[in-house]
């Protein structure tokens, strides 16, 4: 199967400037090595794969390793940067906006400034900072800025505070905390509060798919006074949800069983997968699923244009 004009909702900008200073900053405390990467790399890769367009966000640890003093300046850089490479290539790129994160008043400025002035198509965060999930009160007042503005919110796992030994974070700490995040943020109301705001997770949402039910039917019998099972299986399903690295028979079908069709969206992880396994589960998603013309078309490209407004 060929559709020559993906959209691409996760995969992931470099600036040279950030991936020079990353090792100074702590690193990358996933234990993922930097893979090498370049905009014409990129292009290269999206015209391989007949993708027509990237979302390039910064992935994790984003800004975190900088001092808090630091974050919005080097946050500010990567956002403009980005923005520079959607100004040069057109429609080939598009840009989510890193904010500096966990300083929230900080965060909500940039996150104003990006979308309003940088005209960013939405914004990145990852699923904790610190330990803070993204269902922290704390949080509101960013919350409000990207519901005012009913933004894009990508929301990329990060490291967990016990991570599981001697596993480099991606493989299974990254799908785990991107489920433990979507049910703190269902558990606490973001999705009800804010509900102009569309919230993408990353990985076919982690383990949401296959525990769901566990988590809407346990909920109930804890808090009785708060949402039904039925309630809260409608919450997680407000979600919207790339396929990185997800493609395949033994996950996909329970998945989209899941899943509101809709909300489903195209992913590579290009270039942290690198350029070989993005194109094997690009493969995957073609050949092994069973999809029909309609729903790839749907997954590849259409739902995509009906979330990002340059697109549609």
């Amino acid at each position: 199967m060929n559709t020559p004009n993906r959209i691409d909702i996760h995969t992931h900008v470099i600036p040279p400037f950030w991936g020079e200073a990353l090792a100074e900053h702590g690193g990358d405390p996933s234990g993922w090595a930097l893979p090498t990467w370049s905009p014409d790399a990129h292009l290269r890769f999206m015209d391989d794969n007949a993708i027509e367009t990237s979302m390039l966000s910064l992935t994790a640890p984003s800004v975190t390793g900088w001092s808090p003093a630091e974050r919005p300046g080097i946050a500010r850089r990567v956002n403009e940067y980005t923005a520079g490479l959607v100004a040069n290539h057109g429609p080939r790129f598009g840009n989510l906006a890193t904010v500096p994160l966990p300083d929230v008043e900080a965060a909500a400025a940039e996150a104003v400034y990006s979308l309003d002035e940088l005209h960013a198509d939405g914004v990145v965060l990852l699923s904790n900072y610190d330990g803070m999930y993204l269902g922290d009160p704390a949080l509101a007042p960013l919350w409000r800025v990207l519901d005012d503005r009913s933004a894009v919110v990508f929301v990329h796992p990060a490291r967990p505070l016990a991570p599981l030994p001697g596993i480099p974070g991606p493989l299974v700490d990254y799908p785990f905390d991107t489920t433990r995040n979507a049910v703190h943020m269902v558990f606490n109301g973001v999705l009800t509060r804010y509900r102009n705001v569309k919230i993408i997770l990353s990985h076919t949402g982690g383990f949401v798919p296959y525990s769901v039910l566990r988590f809407c039917e346990l909920q109930p019998a804890l808090q009785p006074e708060g949402p039904t099972a039925d309630e809260l299986l409608a919450q997680f399903r407000l979600f919207y949800f790339d396929t990185a690295l997800s493609s395949g028979r033994y996950a996909f079908g329970s998945f989209a069983e899941f899943a509101d069709p809709e909300r489903i969206l195209f992913g590579s992880d290009y270039p942290y997968a690198s350029a070989a396994v993005s194109r094997e589960f690009t493969r995957v998603l073609d050949e092994e699923t069973g999809l029909t013309a309609e729903q790839a078309a749907a997954i590849n490209s259409s739902n995509a244009r009906r979330v990002f407004d340059r697109y549609r």
